[in-house]
Order: C-alpha cells, then sequence, then structure tokens
C-alpha cells in the first residue's frame, strides 16, 4: 500500500476536508482544501482515523459531499425558495432536484435518524412536498392575504425535546413584520418513522418600522394604534399576545427521515414527496414544558 502511495505524482496529494460547521449562512460554500503530504499518506494515519482505513469509505464520502453541493445548487437553478413558494418552479426544475435529492438520500450517514442527536436543532426549508407543515404554513398566509401585500420571507424549524416548531416570517407591504408559528408533537415510531400531530398555530401580533411606512399610511396606523389602547383590557391583551389557533385532533400525518448529517434533513410523507432542510447556525431557544420524545419499541 505503501509503495504505491509513493509512486502518486505530484508529491503532494490534495483532498476535500469538509467544514464541520453548518451550510445554512452560505449554502454554496467551496470545500476547504487540505494538503498531505506523500510521507503523510504512505503513514495513513489521517487516512485510517477519519475513512478507517477504507479506500471505498473515503470514496463514498467524497461521493456523499459531491452529491450534497450538487443538490444546493439544484436549488438555486430552481430559483431558491422564494421561487418555490411563489409557484414559479419549472417541471424541469423539480425533476432535477428530485434527481439529485434520491442521489444523496442512497449516501444516508445515519441508519437511526430518529433518535440520532443530529435531529434535534433549527432548520432552514429549502424544499417542500404536498404534506408538509411548511406547505401547510405557507398556504394558510397566502389564502389570506394577496401576494401583492404579504411576503413570505423565510420559513424555518425548530426541532426539540419531542416537538418541532415551524416559524414562518412574513411582511406586509415591505414594512409590517409579522410571524406564524405552528406547533407540532413528534413521536417516534421507527428507526427511520415518525409520526407528527399538529398541536396549535399561533399569528404573532405585526410589528412595524414607522420609518419605512408610506407616509399616506401614517396617519391610518396612528390611527388604529389609538383604537387599539382605548380597547378593554383583556381584549387588548388577547390582541398584544397574537391570535393562537387550536389544532389539536385536526391532522396528523407518519413520515420517514429518508436523510439525516449534521447539515442537511430530508422528509418524505406517505405519498413520498421530500422535505429537504439545511441545518441554522446559531443557540437553540428553549421550548419550555414539553415532554422528550421517548424511543420507539421494536
Amino acid at each position: 500500500m505503501a509503495s504505491s502511495l509513493q509512486t502518486l505524482s505530484p508529491s503532494n496529494f490534495i483532498v476535500p476536508f469538509p467544514q464541520p460547521s453548518g451550510i445554512a449562512e452560505d449554502r454554496l460554500r467551496s470545500p476547504t482544501w487540505l494538503t498531505l503530504s506523500g510521507a503523510d499518506l504512505c503513514e495513513g494515519e489521517w487516512f485510517k482515523q477519519t475513512y478507517q482505513g477504507s479506500a471505498g469509505n473515503f470514496e463514498k464520502e467524497m461521493e456523499r459531499l459531491s452529491a450534497k453541493e450538487s443538490l444546493l445548487l439544484a436549488f438555486k437553478d430552481a430559483g431558491g425558495f422564494q421561487s418555490l413558494v411563489g409557484g414559479k418552479t419549472t417541471e424541469m426544475h423539480r425533476i432535477d432536484v428530485n434527481e439529485r435529492i434520491i442521489g444523496l438520500e442512497r449516501l444516508n450517514p445515519t441508519p437511526r435518524p430518529t433518535t440520532s442527536p443530529f435531529l434535534e436543532g433549527r432548520w432552514n426549508f429549502e424544499w417542500f412536498g404536498s404534506g408538509s407543515p411548511g406547505l401547510f404554513t405557507a398556504r394558510f398566509l397566502f389564502e389570506r392575504f394577496p401576494v401583492t401585500l404579504a411576503n413570505l420571507v423565510g420559513l424555518d424549524m425548530l426541532i426539540k425535546d419531542g416537538y418541532s416548531k415551524v416559524t414562518a416570517n412574513l411582511k406586509f407591504l415591505n414594512s409590517i413584520e409579522s410571524k406564524f408559528l405552528l406547533t407540532t408533537k413528534l413521536s417516534v415510531e421507527g428507526p427511520i418513522r415518525m409520526k407528527e400531530e399538529y398541536v396549535e398555530g399561533l399569528f404573532e401580533t405585526p410589528t412595524v418600522s414607522e420609518q419605512a411606512i408610506p407616509e399616506q399610511l401614517k396617519d391610518a396606523l396612528r390611527q388604529a394604534a389609538g383604537s387599539l389602547q382605548q380597547l378593554p383590557a383583556p381584549i387588548k391583551d388577547a390582541v398584544s399576545n397574537g391570535l393562537t389557533l387550536p389544532l389539536s385532533g385536526t391532522f396528523q400525518r407518519l413520515f420517514i427521515i429518508s436523510y439525516l448529517d449534521e447539515e442537511i434533513l430530508i422528509i418524505r410523507d406517505s405519498a413520498g414527496a421530500p422535505d429537504v432542510l439545511t441545518r441554522l447556525e446559531g443557540p437553540l431557544p428553549p421550548l419550555a414544558d414539553e415532554t422528550i420524545a421517548t424511543e420507539y419499541e421494536s
């Protein structure tokens, strides 16, 4: 093995070494390149420690990293999140993305994703299918607000302690910001299968940036704020705390996790439609008084 490696030319062999951090901030970040001398490769210490001494494992890891980058490029070519929620993604883009999703799924490095520590955290929706809570949230918003008035600027999901919380960031007239939060309960049903039950939706009270409000709307905004202050205290508190929609017992679904690593999560519903999410960096906010999902019983 050593003699064959020594015949490599040039004497320095370059291999891609993935960054450990998330990819949400820069979807198309180039890999960091690590240069190893021929002598280091002959000794094989780094190679053995990272890929357990198997050239096949090394090649499979490089194939997996390439498939991840290929999928992220396909999202960009399809127009990204805004094109997806706006219904502008073409059939050619959809089939291209689905082909690359399948290519990455077959390289899944996590055999029991439902109980993996990688599952918890905050994830950003890049792609979602017909049964996704992400699509439910988007439809809820766009069925109530014309696209000329409202814009869905982002959609993410926090998974923690057996619950998920989908947050849709909405902007009205490019100046009024609000959020719709959908809470669901997750139950582990197998090494790759989970059940999701909707719990509640919360439409938060909008926050307004007066600097961004058009001049013709500022008087109406001040009048609305004055009217709010004149409401009875219980009603005023209810309005300021947002509108809660009880959803328990209204909807549930089964899904499987077909791919999971430290950066990408792929979920498929019972119809096979995929959701693809990428991990967002940053600390996790606590979810109070929620039950931890228990290990399934085989």
